[in-house]
């Protein structure tokens, strides 16, 4: 898990994949994120640059994007996720 500030510290050097649904995706986003709904993950692994920080994301930072991060090695998930991230 990362913290919002650790996020910030990194950005713009981290990608963020958001792991929500496309109506979810498109309400608000976290800039430059890359969108990529939770069950496509497996399939779509080959798009990520692994080279840097990964940090999956969800609406508040828990189920969805734990999940994704236990399927992209190295990734880890954002406390808080996306709605955290507009809070501050």
């Amino acid at each position: 898990m990362i913290t919002q500030a650790e996020l910030r510290a990194l950005m713009p050097h981290v990608l963020v994949v958001d792991v929500r649904s496309g109506e979810e995706f498109k309400e608000r986003h976290i800039p430059n994120a890359l969108h990529i709904p939770l069950s496509e993950i497996p399939q779509r692994l080959s798009e990520l640059n692994v080279t840097i920080p990964i940090v999956t994301v969800c609406g508040k930072g828990g189920g969805r994007s734990m999940d994704a991060a236990s399927l992209i090695t190295g990734a880890d998930w954002l406390e808080g996720g996306t709605d955290g991230f507009f809070v501050q």
